[in-house]
């Protein structure tokens, strides 16, 4: 069965960008697709050291992100969803997705035609800067970005408030099933 990666790098297990990725998985899954959603909350996510041992699929630092790297690479579609602090993506999310993307490019390029895209929440402003932010690393790693009906942004400060933005969730579930349906097509062929 097809699968889509979701990460979460809140540090509030059930706060609005957890609640704005179920949303966005509940899409693909009507799709028939599985999903997993990964989230940072709780881990200690550090920052690359440049070390270079990401050559050997793995990387060095012992932080459990290579438990996150083996589900990607078996999954064909990653969404990545990240809070806004202070008009960007939460650093510890940044650092993630830098060290994933590493590995995959010093070894076996498994992100390379994966798709999906990534999500912003926020309260007001930074949204699209971070989406700009995280579109570099989907470019970067050869993976396809879906589009949808506007850009991946879901209003929303306090726990909850984000499922009140109709239109950020109609978009967030037109881009999953959007993301289903380009993963089904390349898969066609």
């Amino acid at each position: 069965m097809k699968k889509v990666i979701l990460i979460s790098g809140s540090p509030r297990q059930k706060g609005n960008t957890m609640q704005v990725l179920q949303a966005c998985a509940e899409a693909i899954q009507a799709s028939g697709m599985e999903t997993e959603i990964v989230s940072l909350a709780g881990k200690n996510i550090q920052s690359c050291v440049a070390c270079g041992q990401c050559k050997s699929g793995k990387c060095a630092l012992n932080d459990g992100l290579n438990e996150i790297i083996d589900k990607i690479r078996d999954a064909q579609g990653l969404v990545v969803g990240a809070p806004v602090y202070f008009g960007t993506a939460r650093g510890d999310l940044m650092s993630a997705v830098q060290r994933i993307s590493m590995v995959s490019m010093a070894s076996d390029r498994f992100l390379s035609w994966k798709v999906g895209g990534p999500i912003a929440v926020g309260r007001r402003g930074g949204l699209t800067s971070t989406l700009q932010e995280m579109l570099m690393f989907y470019f970067i790693s050869e993976m396809i970005v879906a589009g949808s009906t506007y850009w991946n942004i879901v209003f929303g400060r306090n726990p909850g408030e984000a499922m009140n933005d109709e239109e950020g969730l109609r978009t967030v579930r037109r881009f999953g099933e959007n993301v289903a349906k380009l993963i089904e097509k390349i898969h066609t062929y």
